[in-house]
């Protein structure tokens, strides 16, 4: 029955939908951060994953643009998600983190920003090697943030944080 209920939601209610209630869920109970400002999952797949931030009241800076820290958990949002979706896949209990951060900001986010992350099957890897050798493992992530209704494909920030992941014992 449970089974069938699964089935029938996941036909009816597309991926991106279920993507986005999925950040938020995880916004809401562990980054409220995340939950305030909205991310918005428009595109994932085994390679890519682009998160939307709406430039609005909560996002924006005094100069009308989207404020750097909100800039920064869009980043942070576009290549955790994919890799949290990867261990959750595994069934596996991995820690998750960011070790470093690094951020050029090129020109002001007047717009809604879209971050993308293109690592997706480096991201599948890595979780894997994490799996099989039970050490914390890092890599860098890259992701670059765009206002397509404002500047096309042009870049407005690029990002580098390292993802940092180890498997985690049971007690």
């Amino acid at each position: 029955m449970l089974k069938s209920v699964t089935t029938t939601i996941e036909n009816i209610i597309p991926q991106s939908v279920r993507d986005t209630a999925l950040v938020r869920l995880f916004g809401f109970t562990k980054i409220p951060l995340l939950w305030y400002i909205k991310p918005i999952v428009t595109y994932m797949d085994e390679k890519e994953c682009t998160i939307k931030i709406p430039l609005n009241r909560r996002t924006k800076n005094h100069l009308n643009s989207m404020y750097f820290g909100v800039l920064s958990a869009g980043a942070d949002c576009a290549g955790g998600f994919f890799a949290m979706k990867q261990i959750m896949k595994s069934g596996k209990n991995v820690s998750l983190s960011f070790k470093e951060f690094h951020a050029e900001f090129l020109k002001r986010a007047e717009g809604d920003t879209y971050f993308k992350c293109t690592q997706g099957e480096e991201i599948t890897a890595f979780v894997d090697k994490v799996l099989e050798s039970g050490e914390r493992e890092n890599m860098p992530l890259h992701i670059i943030a765009t206002c397509p209704d404002k500047l096309g494909d042009e870049p407005v920030a690029k990002f580098t944080l390292t993802l940092s992941l180890k498997k985690k014992e049971k007690k």
